[in-house]
């Protein structure tokens, strides 16, 4: 990584020594994707006896993909996807994921709604 002041802008794109090039990006990720790239970085650190971070899970998993992966998978039906989003809290969601990544994964309890007290 190259030093960065805070606040200063970030070079878009920067080639570096080893001849790779570094690309600051922004994502937004759901908190199941934010579990499997750390699940990602667990199954690197553990190979190569390391701390890993998210950065490079993430370069890795660019990296290892086949090429026809840039296809999205089949998006859900919108009435699922929307009771599937509302069911859970955001801090349920960061629970949950939390819990996968440390393999601590417990069953959720039920949220109030219409058929519940």
């Amino acid at each position: 990584m190259t030093d960065h002041q805070p606040g200063a802008p970030v070079p878009p794109l920067t080639a570096l020594p080893d001849g790779e090039a570094q690309l600051a990006v922004v994502l937004r990720l759901t908190w199941e994707d934010l579990a499997a790239l750390g699940q990602e970085a667990g199954r690197i650190a553990a190979r190569t006896h390391r701390p890993v971070t998210l950065d490079e899970a993430v370069s890795h998993r660019l990296r290892t993909r086949l090429p026809a992966s840039h296809a999205k998978p089949p998006q859900p039906t919108a009435a699922s996807a929307l009771s599937a989003a509302t069911s859970r809290t955001p801090g349920d969601q960061a629970r949950q994921a939390i819990e996968q990544i440390n393999g601590t994964s417990t069953p959720m309890p039920p949220t109030s709604g219409p058929d519940t007290p």
